[in-house]
């Protein structure tokens, strides 16, 4: 077969539609949920419960699917986890119950939770570090188109259709995505498709990066290592934190439009994208202008922080969403979305940038798992607060709080963002003793 130019970004271009598949099966029952509830009554207890037992179904396989792909490989490892998605998102479809949907929710969360780790290990291996801000933003982007195309096309598919179509139809994209995957995906060392010049480019640069770090041969490091590194914890809990906001916000935006603003399933599919698609665009400014530092010779360091705190500085904007008329809303909420995508994009290329590729999916794993508990808990209780009292206000007011607090913790905790050196020299057992 002819050989690829530039193969890595044809290969981040496939990460991207993958995660996009992964937000718009996970998307598709917020979107359809007021039409469910005809057929199936929901509470927002019920509701928040639900969006709860997906979340921790999905912090469960994100670190189990980030440790599973590390040791079957990314080619087979992402090759399962899409294969169980897919088809837990055709079995929405069929269920008639709240029992039911909590089962499917489970099914799929233990699915989509390998989706970011296998891209972030896919990355590790396809892309130097000066690119890699940028790689990880054009496939976290995917989660905004996603997520954009969930809501009109959900909507379309319910008019048109019904609301079990919008499962049967999402969930059959995973097994075509996945055919193409199969064909496509290789390590670029045994690649059949790489040009020889991008195969050195990719094989050179990764070797002076583990050059740097201190590292001839990559170590394959057990998770008890992992835990006892202070820029492990240092990740973990800004993921915690945020994705706990991120996870409200997607998955309640469209039922707050509905429920609070009064929108019709028509009126919240010509709304609602909107925040979705800013998220997007969030993803790439931010990868990209990191990247951009990099190239007028900021330290890696320096310039995932400058841009991290962009990120966190734009999402106090959500304080002021209940209290704005719908138009004003709509351009808050897409602050946030983007806002966060923005930092998100940075906060995921940490693992990367710290952490050898052999654990990459390992410490990428555990941050998702983390953002999913916190995610869990967070929309546990929003279930309960919405259920009980108007508290849409204070939601948004602790998620304008949590994002300048996370960007302490990783000042504090990470300090330096660069390659940790593995080979159990004073530094490694330092850090170990101030953990103890």
């Amino acid at each position: 077969m002819k050989q690829i130019r530039n193969l890595r970004w044809w290969i981040v271009i496939l990460l991207a539609a993958a995660i996009g598949l992964n937000y718009l099966d996970r998307q598709s029952f917020p979107v359809a949920v007021l039409e469910i509830g005809k057929s199936i009554p929901l509470t927002d207890r019920q509701y928040g419960n639900l969006q709860a037992l997906f979340l921790l179904a999905y912090a469960l396989m994100y670190a189990g699917g980030g440790k599973l792909i590390d040791l079957l490989g990314t080619r087979v490892g992402y090759a399962v986890i899409i294969l169980w998605w897919s088809a837990a998102t055709f079995i929405q479809g069929l269920v008639h119950s709240v029992t039911g949907l909590g089962i499917a929710r489970v099914l799929l969360g233990l699915g989509e939770g390998g989706g970011f780790p296998g891209s972030a290990k896919a990355v590790s291996e396809w892309f130097p570090p000066k690119e890699r801000s940028l790689a990880f933003g054009i496939f976290t982007a995917g989660s905004s188109l996603g997520a954009v195309v969930a809501v009109p096309l959900v909507a379309f598919i319910i008019l048109t259709l019904n609301w079990r179509w919008a499962f049967f139809i999402t969930g059959a994209l995973g097994f075509a995505w996945l055919a193409v995957w199969w064909i496509l995906y290789e390590l670029p060392g045994k690649h059949r498709l790489i040009t020889p010049g991008e195969r050195e480019y990719i094989l050179s640069s990764l070797s002076t990066a583990e050059t740097v770090a201190g590292e001839v041969a990559q170590p394959r490091i057990a998770w008890v290592e992992l835990f006892q590194r202070r820029q492990l914890w240092g990740l973990l809990l800004p993921k915690f934190f945020t994705d706990a906001a991120w996870f409200f916000l997607i998955f309640w935006l469209p039922k707050y439009l509905g429920d609070v603003r009064h929108l019709n399933i028509k009126e919240i599919g010509y709304y609602a994208w909107i925040p979705y698609a800013f998220s997007g665009i969030g993803c790439l400014a931010g990868g990209w202008l990191s990247g951009f530092l990099i190239r007028r010779r900021f330290t890696i360091d320096r310039s995932r922080k400058i841009t991290l705190a962009m990120g966190a500085a734009l999402m106090p904007a959500s304080l002021l969403i209940t209290t704005s008329p719908l138009n004003l809303a709509i351009v808050l909420f897409s602050m946030a979305l983007f806002g966060h995508q923005f930092w998100s994009t940075i906060l995921q290329t940490l693992a990367a940038d710290i952490f050898p590729s052999t654990s990459v999916g390992s410490v990428a794993g555990l941050m998702g798992a983390a953002g999913s508990v916190g995610a869990m808990f967070f929309n546990y209780l929003v279930g309960i607060l919405l259920s009980h009292y108007a508290a849409y206000p204070v939601v948004f007011t602790a998620i304008g709080l949590l994002y300048p607090l996370s960007l302490i913790i990783i000042w504090l905790m990470v300090r330096k963002i660069e390659p940790l050196n593995w080979r159990g020299n004073g530094e490694g057992q330092t850090e170990r003793a101030a953990l103890t």
